[in-house]
């Protein structure tokens, strides 16, 4: 390397040195009007005080600077009463000051910490060497000269002779405090490449990551590459530069610049890390750039850049998130094509997605594929799939999958089990299998726990919740906003809102801050229960808590004011609602259709139905429900029959509580035709009759004078079960432990066994 005389003033003997770099020489050059206006530091730290800094002063040995600086420390411990201390930003810890005194208006500097003494005198000793003299005593501001210039070349004197980057930014910090003026783009630049060529790039990201930030205009990151490439000391530096400053834009998300700064960087036969391009395709997919994202991934493969498994499983999960499965499915299979191999990571991120959505038997056989390949699953991957078994599947084919990957249980596995078996109601198995987790050292989570108070409270079991909550409350477990909520809700539904409201305050008191749910489930709570003026002040207190109501909250008030026969007035809130820019749901719209329809005003419930239909919304079953059950309480068949017809046509799927409402309504009437219809057409639909039915039946006919009723009953049911493939021997037995005549139970029973051995 050539080596840079510099000369240097002095007012000793050693007038002139000559400076030998090591690195490459720094490169002097003058600027535009336009990068002196570019990014440098803030100084609203300095404002209009000024700062003691180093000066060049004469013959000072290192006695001399350590008495000064301790001088200068007594100076300003706070002798003085007029003295004023703030942090400097520029430094990190409370060590560092200025004190601004104001007889002499005079700024002084000091450090207290042994360490920073230390550097201070390694500074000035490979200064000195150098040719520069400096002192650290008690000068005015207006003797100190430090422009830019000179701090550069001191740079570069620091980290030539001690290759310590920490020392070069020791006095670039200092300088900062203590200079006239903030520092330069090209000495931020400078210090850039000095620390990433000592290995801290930490504190390079930092000064990148300032620039980045402060960048306002979208020509100004033209001269910051400019300026770094100046400023480098070897072309690595500047390629681990250039991609530390488009990670800082990714980061700044300001995915232009660092796109077009990526391209830009082959003009110097450079490239970012493959760290770098991972987050600029993340990034642009994150900003729905996905088409950009696959042009800058051509771009990189002409270029001679490989892409790998990690960058298309980049895509494949943008590709799951959006529910896009068939797309994620065709680039894993074609991943081949461009020579890359799947890994594991891209194999769990479309077998969760798959999961998620419910397609259990593709994430299965997808899972098997990957063994068959060689690749080892890992316990993501078979947690995913046995948690999706255990929320669409069987348990026993939970636990087969489990056995057959060998996968040790974790506490991810346990709880699906768990929770599987809570949607079940099977209680017991579900607490001896928390138990078993707990005896082999797996501490459940709030998770597991929660899932446990649910069950329960799903069962209606409020003081099987209760006596488990005890529990959790001596486990330590912190319990979170959803225990307590499911708790809440349990005890509302269970009447006793006292209770729930209690709870309610508890977690208040835990420090806990209640979230939407839990204010809707306790205001749906008293709205039930009937106590609407407290459902309007836990609606008051959601606001004063900064949480806007939403539909869900205003549904509870509307059908709280329903229950309670206030249908008017809970239509002036869907009004109102309305107005205000809320968007009603099929609920709300239930909730009123189900208020007109109790009280016969089925022409105010059939203008609901016609507003839903200009809202382009779509009544589902419950919605239809509501209707046809006021057809039904007032013996109005057929326009009960009528609107079945047309929920048929729409494509709605009755279920067998409808189908009962409306056979039992048809029994009631004295029309055995019609109900017979419905029970063929409700079994040809495969939905199985149950004692409802039958006891509707078995009225119906005994309305229409049947000579057996019971045995009539049974006999039609048997017919249209049999016509349809349905075993009968299974089904009347079923109902022989159903209903609670047994006189009634044995003649059906009888009468399905005479019709067998005919």
């Amino acid at each position: 390397m050539k080596a840079l005389v510099s000369v240097i003033r002095a007012c000793s003997a050693r007038s002139k040195f000559t400076f030998h770099q090591k690195i490459e020489p720094f490169r002097l050059f003058s600027l535009s009007s336009a990068s002196a206006s570019l990014l440098t530091f803030e100084s609203s730290s300095f404002e209009e005080n000024r700062v003691l800094s180093a000066d060049n002063c004469i013959g000072e040995n290192n006695d001399g600077f350590s008495q000064n600086v301790h001088a200068t420390c007594a100076c300003i411990s706070g002798e003085s009463s007029t003295a004023n201390y703030r942090v400097c930003p520029s430094f990190q810890g409370n060590d560092m000051f200025k004190s601004v005194n104001d007889e002499n208006d005079s700024v002084y500097w000091f450090h207290q910490r042994p360490e920073d003494i230390d550097r201070f005198k390694r500074i000035k000793s490979i200064l000195a060497n150098y040719g520069w003299n400096f002192c650290f005593s008690k000068y005015s501001y207006r003797d100190i000269v430090i422009d830019q210039h000179n701090v550069i070349r001191i740079l570069n004197s620091l980290y030539e002779e001690s290759r310590d980057a920490s020392l070069a930014f020791f006095f670039y910090q200092w300088s900062q405090f203590c200079g006239d003026s903030t520092h330069s783009l090209p000495t931020i630049c400078r210090m850039i490449h000095i620390l990433i060529s000592g290995n801290m790039n930490h504190r390079s990201i930092d000064l990148l990551c300032y620039l980045a930030r402060e960048n306002n205009g979208e020509d100004q990151w033209h001269l910051l590459m400019k300026v770094l490439h100046e400023t480098h000391i070897d072309t690595k530096g500047l390629g681990t530069a250039y991609s530390m400053l488009v990670d800082c834009f990714i980061k700044e998300n300001m995915m232009h610049i660092a796109l077009e700064l990526s391209r830009q960087m082959k003009c110097y036969d450079l490239f970012p890390s493959k760290g770098v391009i991972n987050s600029l395709i993340r990034g642009l997919i994150k900003s729905e750039q996905i088409e950009l994202a696959w042009d800058y991934l051509e771009e990189i493969q002409i270029q001679g850049l490989v892409a790998d498994a990690s960058i298309m499983s980049l895509f494949i999960q943008s590709y799951c998130r959006k529910g896009n499965l068939k797309c994620a499915w065709k680039l894993l299979s074609e991943m081949k094509n461009y020579g890359i191999t799947p890994d594991v990571v891209v194999y769990t991120i479309l077998i969760n997605a798959l999961c998620k959505a419910c397609l259990i038997r593709e994430a299965t056989s997808l899972l098997f594929k990957m063994a068959y390949m060689g690749i080892t699953p890992d316990s993501i991957c078979v947690s995913s799939v046995i948690d999706g078994i255990c929320k669409t599947g069987g348990f026993d084919e939970a636990i087969k999958i489990l056995k057959i990957f060998r996968l040790p249980p974790n506490i991810y596995i346990y709880n699906s089990f768990i929770a599987k078996l809570c949607r079940d109601g099977n209680m017991a198995l579900a607490f001896k299998i928390f138990q078993e987790m707990i005896e082999l050292g797996f501490l459940p989570d709030c998770h597991s726990y929660t899932t446990i108070l649910g069950g329960y409270c799903k069962l209606g079991d409020f003081n099987g919740a209760l006596i488990f909550w005890g529990k959790i409350l001596k486990s330590g477990v912190k319990a979170s906003v959803a225990t307590y909520t499911t708790l809440i809700d349990c005890s509302c539904k269970s009447g006793d809102v006292d209770t729930a409201e209690y709870i309610f305050l508890a977690m208040i008191k835990e420090g806990l801050v209640p979230d939407m749910a839990a204010y809707n489930t306790l205001i749906n709570g008293y709205g039930r229960k009937g106590g609407l003026y407290k459902a309007f002040g836990i609606l008051d207190m959601m606001k004063s808590a900064g949480i806007s109501p939403d539909i869900v909250s205003y549904n509870a008030i509307i059908h709280g004011l329903i229950l309670q026969g206030f249908v008017n007035e809970a239509r002036d809130i869907l009004d109102e609602l309305i107005c205000r820019g809320f968007s009603p749901d099929v609920v709300t719209f239930t909730n009123l259709i189900t208020g007109y329809s109790s009280k016969g005003n089925f022409k105010e419930a059939y203008l609901m139905w016609f507003h839903l239909s200009d809202l382009r919304m779509k009544p589902d079953v419950v919605m239809c429900s509501a209707l046809l059950y006021g057809y039904c309480r007032v013996h109005l068949m057929e326009e009960a029959n009528s609107l079945f017809l047309k929920m048929l046509d729409i494509g709605l799927v009755p279920d067998v509580i409808l189908y009962n409402m409306l056979i039992r309504s048809f029994c009631y009437s004295g029309n055995m035709d019609d109900a017979c219809r419905l029970v063929n057409m409700m079994v040809r639909q495969g939905i199985i009759p149950n004692d409802v039915t039958y006891q509707a039946l078995t009225f119906g006919y005994k309305k229409d004078r049947a000579r057996n009723p019971v045995e009539t009953a049974a006999f039609k049911l048997q017919q249209i079960l049999e016509q349809y493939g349905f075993s009968t021997d299974v089904y009347f037995t079923d109902f022989s432990t159903t209903l609670g005549d047994d006189v009634t139970a044995s003649s059906g029973r009888k009468l399905v066994t005479d019709n067998k051995d005919h």
